[in-house]
């Protein structure tokens, strides 16, 4: 995970939910198991629910967070990812027409925003087909697995 560039320790943190077997864990629980600082869980946790791999919660009539994987896991966070291929897209259309669509900068630019505009209609098909064949959209509920 760290080669793909996910935060050392936001993969450390999410690797030990998704080995846990109720996929949830609390904070102490986390810092125990990866023998790290209440700091160091809190930093991994937040950066994690950020880019939407896990979420935080509360038991009812508790006073502890629980922080747990979405039940379909990477299909949410791929799914979120629309929202950032649409923003890349757009600046790159904004660059190309500020670089001049006929300098090789501006054709780079243009050639980019294409390719952020074909991963998105990849991306809605393959999800697509992804619910279809697991039937993701009767469970999503988002609890653990």
């Amino acid at each position: 995970m760290t080669e793909s560039g996910m935060q050392r320790m936001g993969a450390r943190v999410f690797a030990a939910l998704l080995a846990s077997d109720s996929g949830k864990l609390s904070a102490a629980e986390i810092a125990e198991r990866l023998q790290i600082s209440p700091a160091a869980v809190s930093g991994a946790v937040r950066y994690l629910a950020q880019v939407n791999l896990i979420t935080r919660e509360r038991e009812p009539g508790s006073r502890r967070d629980q922080y747990r994987l979405y039940n379909e896991v990477w299909y949410e966070a791929v799914s979120k990812r629309d929202h950032v291929l649409e923003r890349w897209q757009r600046t790159m259309q904004d660059g190309a027409k500020v670089l001049g669509p006929d300098t090789p900068a501006g054709a780079r630019a243009i050639r980019t925003a294409e390719f952020y505009e074909f991963m998105q209609a990849e991306l809605v098909d393959m999800l697509a087909r992804w619910r279809a064949r697991f039937h993701v959209g009767e469970q999503r509920n988002n609890s653990a697995p």
